[in-house]
């Protein structure tokens, strides 16, 4: 696969196809952060990229939904990356990686079995950081209205004329 660099460089998505073919997570200048398949990519301000990777995994690990991509995750955590609560989260994914070595894993994130990964959410549930991102991920996940189909979810019904006009006996499961 030649491409030909111009004089101003890459484009975004010849950086982007790059990174798809290298198959490797990676941060250009700084602040911006891609996926390993480059499904999702995001410009950080506060938190450093493995940080924001490792509370993007936690938030899949707390809610796991197959059929919901990583990018409703990034949506859903991308307020904790401020220069506030940069600290709180920092620190508190550093005490979820000392958790994950404790269990014989490089780091959190390193930590290849969804099953230990929650072992080690569970050892921390009791923690502020943990309520705080796990509260905060109910709203920032469940109300955004690009996941709501996947969930059956048709939204409000009011601007439509109520569920008595629509969806009042839609109900098949009891």
């Amino acid at each position: 696969m030649a491409t030909k660099v111009g004089s101003k460089g890459l484009t975004r998505r010849q950086l982007l196809s790059r990174a798809t073919v290298a198959g490797a997570s990676f941060v250009v200048g700084s602040g911006f952060m891609a996926a390993r398949n480059a499904a999702w990519a995001t410009e950080l301000t506060a938190l450093k990229p493995t940080t924001f990777a490792t509370l993007v995994q936690m938030a899949r690990d707390i809610y796991p939904h197959d059929k919901i991509d990583d990018q409703y995750y990034v949506m859903a955590v991308k307020g904790y990356d401020t220069t506030d609560a940069a600290p709180e989260i920092e620190a508190g994914i550093a005490a979820l990686d000392a958790a994950a070595r404790g269990k014989g894993n490089a780091s959190y994130l390193d930590t290849a079995w969804e099953k230990d990964r929650v072992a080690i959410l569970r050892g921390t549930e009791e923690s502020a950081f943990f309520q705080k991102v796990r509260g905060g991920l109910v709203t920032g996940l469940y109300n955004q209205k690009a996941v709501w189909p996947v969930f059956g979810y048709e939204g409000e019904s009011y601007s439509k004329g109520g569920y008595i006009n629509r969806g009042f006996d839609d109900i098949d499961w009891l």
